[in-house]
């Protein structure tokens, strides 16, 4: 499987920080050589979307493939890559549910979008609360605790 980036993440932050990312703003610029005019019709009817971006400034060397303690913090305990939302994932894919301000055309403009200006956009989905899980949802502390100052 070969993944077409169908768009662009432009302006926001320049730099991955850990925290304080409601409040920034960004674009995403969608590539008209790989959708049509009216690829994003309809989106504006939304006020979520769900982002599956690249963490394309990730160095290969630094993927994690076992178990690792989230930010390094010796506190918190190791878990799986897979049991945390680092960004050091094995295919370097990061899924966002964020705002979405504006749908003009091919370009979105986007609140609390935690990917870095430059990122690629592989998709791009409606946020229907249909989907959002049924039933009671369970997490470790640790992870309520990592999302403190995320938002």
């Amino acid at each position: 499987m070969k993944l077409l980036p169908i768009g662009t993440v432009q302006g926001g932050r320049a730099e991955p920080l850990d925290d304080g990312w409601d409040s920034v703003e960004a674009e995403i610029r969608l590539d008209p050589a790989v959708l049509g005019p009216d690829a994003a019709l309809g989106l504006d009817q939304f006020s979520h979307i769900l982002v599956v971006f690249g963490f394309h400034r990730l160095d290969a060397a630094a993927v994690e493939h076992d178990a690792r303690h989230p930010r390094g913090r010796q506190d918190w305990p190791r878990m799986g890559i897979l049991a945390q939302r680092g960004a050091p994932r094995p295919n370097r894919l990061g899924v966002t549910t964020c705002a979405l301000l504006s749908a003009k055309g091919l370009v979105l403009r986007v609140r609390g979008l935690d990917a870095i200006a430059g990122s690629p956009v592989f998709d791009i989905k409606p946020h229907m609360t249909g989907f959002d899980p049924r039933g009671r949802v369970r997490e470790p502390d640790w992870a309520r605790e990592i999302m403190a100052g995320y938002w």
